[in-house]
């Protein structure tokens, strides 16, 4: 018997060690898991206190044999691209739909956070959920757009963070993905970290946690 893929990963707790009020969902990069990015939890909880975090590994193993991944990288055409992400989309509705009911939590105490093949996911699929989260915040990624705008059934907040010197996916990326949810109608900012590579430095940890915060209703510091 095929037992059905499920995600897992670490997680921490609210930082006010009361039940939470608000999900930040990380994801992770390619060849990367959940240990990642949960290391950002800390930093992210003195702006909300009251919520959890929680950072799943991705579902296959990645074609370098390190790490996992949310999708195969081997093949990066757009139709692969697509294609991939689509298989992923439904493995992390699922696991999200599960984690709100489990805190009794609604769409709206929800936040995405990603980093590249991270971004490429949350964006894909919180543009897809039939009721919006709260936000998203996307790190050194790129947008996958799909093939017919009727698809977009949510509009989010999405802040992009991404370095001017990122030599894995060129800022530009980020460039044509704020271009792209503007003209679709989504409120976006866009932040260009000026001589960061391919990952977050600690102004664009700030950066996230601020807009977290205003949009999960907790107290900006």
């Amino acid at each position: 018997m095929i037992m059905p893929l499920t995600l897992d990963g670490p997680s921490m707790r609210p930082a006010s060690g009361g039940p939470a009020q608000a999900l930040v969902v990380l994801l992770h990069g390619w060849g990367a898991d959940g240990q990642d990015l949960i290391g950002l939890a800390p930093y992210f909880a003195q702006a909300l206190p009251d919520a959890a975090f929680l950072s799943p590994d991705g579902p296959f193993p990645c074609d370098t044999g390190f790490g996992r991944q949310w999708f195969s990288l081997s093949d990066r055409s757009p139709e692969a691209l697509l294609a991939g992400v689509r298989a992923a989309q439904g493995l992390v509705d699922g696991f999200l739909d599960d984690m709100l009911d489990a805190h009794g939590l609604t769409p709206d105490r929800l936040a995405l956070v990603g980093f590249s093949q991270g971004t490429m996911t949350s964006l894909f699929v919180a543009m897809r959920r039939a009721e919006p989260v709260a936000a998203v915040v996307g790190y050194s990624g790129m947008l996958i757009a799909g093939e017919d705008d009727a698809e977009l059934l949510s509009r989010p907040p999405v802040m992009l963070v991404h370095g001017d010197a990122d030599p894995v996916v060129s800022a530009e990326a980020m460039v044509a993905a704020a271009d792209y949810l503007e003209q679709a109608g989504f409120p976006v900012e866009a932040h260009l970290r000026p001589g960061l590579g391919h990952g977050i430095d600690p102004e664009g940890i700030a950066l996230g946690a601020r807009f977290l915060a205003r949009h999960l209703g907790a107290t900006v510091a």
